[in-house]
Formats: C-alpha cells, sequence, structure tokens
C-alpha cells in the first residue's frame, strides 16, 4: 500500500519510521517532511493545508491512506476534503477537531458532560478579564482560544506576569485570532501526564501512557513550548489511574461527542494534570502529541498501518494493544531564542555518529539539506530517543548520545525524565 503522512516535524518523523516497518507498506509519501524524513519516505513540497495540491498527490500516485500529524490543517477541515473525494484519511472532522481548535468549546463540552477540569471563565473583553484576573490573584492560567503552536497557554505566577500575557494575547495579538476570546482558569498543581488513545468513534485504543516536559528551561521554568522532551511510560499513570482516565475522561468524551451528534475518528489526546487521586483535563488535542509519539513509537511492536486502517474501517475492537516490556526517552534539541525568534541555516555535526548506536534514533524535527549537509530550519530540531529496559538508562542513553551532536546555539533541557526517577 501507499501512505501519505502530512506534516514535517517529529512526530511526523516517527510516524514514518513506525510505517516503514509495516509489511503492508510499499512506499511513503510526507507533505512536506523534512531532511531526515527524506532518508525513508519521498517527501513532497506541498504545505499542509494547501487541501488541493494535497488531494491531487493522493490521485496521482494512487495512494491508499493519509495520515494526519498536525493540528492546523485537520482545524481546517482537510477530513472533510478527503472525504469529500472519497478518500482515506485518518484525523477527526473540522467539527470534532474543535476539542482542540477552541479552548472554549473543549471547557463548555466538559463542563456539560461533567469531565474534571480546572475552573474556568470566558472573556472576549480585555478589560473584563484584566478585573477578573485582578480579582482571583495568582497563580492564575491564561490560554489564548485557538490554535497557538501549543505556547498559547501562560501560567503566571505573579499578578505582573498575569496581566503582561494577558496583553500578549489580547492586545498584541501575538497568536493572531487566537487570541479574540481568551479562557482564564486556575492553576492546578500536580503533575502532568499525556493519555492517547486511537478510536474508530465506538471502540478505544489506548496508547502507552508518556508525560511532556512543556517549559523551556530546567525545573519547568520559563515560557510554554511546543515540547522540550518527553519518556514513556508515566509512571504516574498507574492501572488505578489508567482506569479512572478511561472512564471519567476518555469515554465521556468520544461518547459524549457522539451524543451531540459528532462522530470522533482518529486520535485523541487528553493532558492531565494528576493531583493525589483527582485526574483534571488540562487540554485536549485532536491528533498525536509531539514529541509524545516519539518515545511512544519507539515502544509499539503493532503494525501501524493496521491500526490506521482498523479506525479508518470502523473495525479498531479486532487490534489488540502491543508494547515492549521497556522505556524511551526523548530529548529535543532546540535553537537558541525558541519559543521566541531564532536564526535557521545552523550547519548540524555528528548525526552519522548517532547512527552507528543501537536502540538510539534522532527524530529530525526542524531540519533542512544545505548541499549533503544537514542544517537547523526550525525551533525544535532534532528529538534524540533512546530505549532501555528503564526510564534511568533509557535517559542516560540519550544523554550520551546527545554528546556526539552539535550546531551552534543549540539548546536542550537537562533534567527530561527526572520525574519519574524521584
Amino acid at each position: 500500500m501507499k501512505v501519505l503522512v502530512v506534516g514535517g516535524g517529529g512526530r511526523e518523523h516517527a510516524i514514518v519510521w513506525k510505517l516503514s516497518q509495516s509489511r503492508l507498506v510499499d512506499k511513503i509519501y510526507c507533505a512536506p517532511g523534512n531532511a531526515g524524513i527524506s532518508e525513508i519516505a519521498e517527501c513532497v513540497s506541498i504545505s499542509v493545508n494547501d487541501f488541493d495540491a494535497l488531494i491531487d498527490l493522493v490521485k496521482h500516485e494512487w495512494i491508499d491512506i493519509t495520515i494526519v500529524g498536525p493540528e492546523e490543517p485537520l482545524a481546517n477541515g482537510i477530513v472533510d476534503a478527503f472525504e469529500k473525494e472519497g478518500r482515506k484519511i485518518i484525523g477527526p472532522a473540522k467539527i470534532a477537531a474543535q476539542i482542540e481548535s477552541s479552548k472554549v468549546f473543549a471547557k463548555e463540552f466538559m463542563r456539560r458532560h461533567r469531565i474534571p477540569t480546572a475552573e474556568y471563565k470566558v472573556f472576549t473583553s480585555y478589560s473584563h478579564a484584566e478585573e477578573y484576573i485582578r480579582m482571583k490573584g495568582a497563580p492564575i492560567v491564561i490560554k489564548a482560544d485557538g490554535l497557538a503552536a501549543g505556547k498559547g497557554v501562560i501560567v503566571a505566577d505573579t499578578l505582573d506576569q498575569a496581566f503582561e500575557g494577558l496583553k500578549l494575547i489580547m492586545k498584541e495579538r501575538v497568536f493572531g485570532d487566537a487570541g479574540s476570546r481568551v479562557v482564564i482558569e486556575e492553576c492546578l498543581i500536580g503533575e502532568e501526564a499525556s493519555y492517547m488513545v486511537f478510536t474508530d468513534g465506538e471502540t478505544i485504543l489506548p496508547l502507552a501512557s508518556s508525560q511532556d516536559h512543556k517549559r523551556v528551561f530546567d525545573n519547568d521554568t520559563g515560557p510554554n513550548t511546543g515540547g522540550m522532551g518527553a519518556y514513556s511510560p508515566a509512571p504516574i499513570v498507574t492501572k488505578q489511574r489508567e482506569s479512572q482516565i478511561l472512564e471519567k475522561i476518555i469515554k465521556p468524551t468520544i461518547y459524549g461527542l457522539k451524543a451531540e451528534k459528532i462522530k470522533y475518528k482518529g486520535v485523541l489526546y487528553a493532558g492531565l494534570m494528576i493531583k493525589d487521586e483527582n485526574i483534571y483535563v488540562l487540554e485536549f488535542n485532536c491528533r498525536l502529541g509531539d514529541p509524545e509519539t516519539q518515545p511512544v513509537m519507539m515502544r509499539m511492536t503493532n503494525d501501524l498501518l493496521e491500526i490506521c486502517l482498523a479506525v479508518s474501517n470502523e473495525k479498531l475492537s479486532t487490534i489488540k494493544p502491543q508494547w515492549q516490556d521497556n522505556a524511551s526517552v526523548c530529548v529535543v534539541l532546540a535553537s537558541a531564542g525558541y519559543p521566541g525568534s531564532y536564526e535557521k541555516g545552523k550547519l548540524i555535526k555528528g548525526l552519522e555518529e548517532i547512527k552507528k548506536l543501537d536502540n538510539v534514533y534522532v527524530f529530525h524535527a526542524g531540519t533542512a539539506f544545505l548541499g549533503t549537509d544537514y542544517v537547523t530550519n526550525g525551533g525544535r530540531v532534532l528529538g534524540v530517543t533512546a530505549l532501555a529496559k528503564e526510564i534511568k538508562s533509557a535517559k542516560e542513553l540519550a544523554y550520551k548520545a546527545i554528546e556526539k551532536i552539535h550546531f551552534e546555539g543549540m539548546h536542550y533541557r537537562r533534567d527530561i525524565a527526572d520525574k519519574a526517577l524521584r
């Protein structure tokens, strides 16, 4: 079979890498892809939001199924466009993707279906939002309503930080129209975890638990990013807590959407805050997490294409999840200045040395070729991912591999997975 993966980041590289192991796959295309992906797939220079060009590619190349990585095309209706043309595609329709594309939709949905989440209020007026923040005090969380590449959430520890964040979102519009409405919510304190499932609208296939590291600096300091590293499994997601997540969050979400005449097919991601025996939803995503996908795919022994076909054909009940009984850690190497402004085109050295290592794989996120050399082409550049018997040894292996890699301004956190070792 021929498969198209839409996207060009680390998540998409991990998806392509996993698909390349499938006995069912004859050829993989990726649009637009990146330098690393081009080593195992044919990269096509088409924007993730150019639906007409993507559909033309699928028709011309006789591609059997398309898998969407990033949230933006899902929010813009890529699934609706493909299905109108009778083409197989994995992901939720535009109306279902609102679970991520609108924080307001998600919060109000959770309220209707009694899904545990933080107390909140919605504002379209800057002055009313400012007044509410002053009344509630800090710490407090401010979220842009729309998509902001994982950066639209400001966790303010002080009132000054809160007012500055509100100004950035609503007045300066650093996230564009995503900041026309904001959700202001209480700041939940606990430990975060990521929980992802595949679903065909009826059956739910859980993926291995994982934990992301959102803040740019060690000890969870600095601004939010798209993710600076992840590990799987997340020890805090015990069997008892996993049962609670499925029964009180995942099932009520998928079946609640169905009750509202919205069929949800694809991946549902719940970003969770765990405090004692209470589990709250911080956010929902309508796709696989990045960088959580990297360690999760390293551990998966299922054929990913078989899962995707089962989702598309609504036969997910025939698939049983299979995981390696070990751990994986991914550390993101970022450009200097990320998540703010950064330079591109920095020469990357050492990647050929990594290929000689066992149980280590470097997933490319923001890379390109300059001649035959790899160069930086994004904020998050690489995801060095290691597999080992336990989290401690996987972490050590990942950081040892990083010592072989260099590019000007390379920045990474040095405490990825530390929480799992406490």
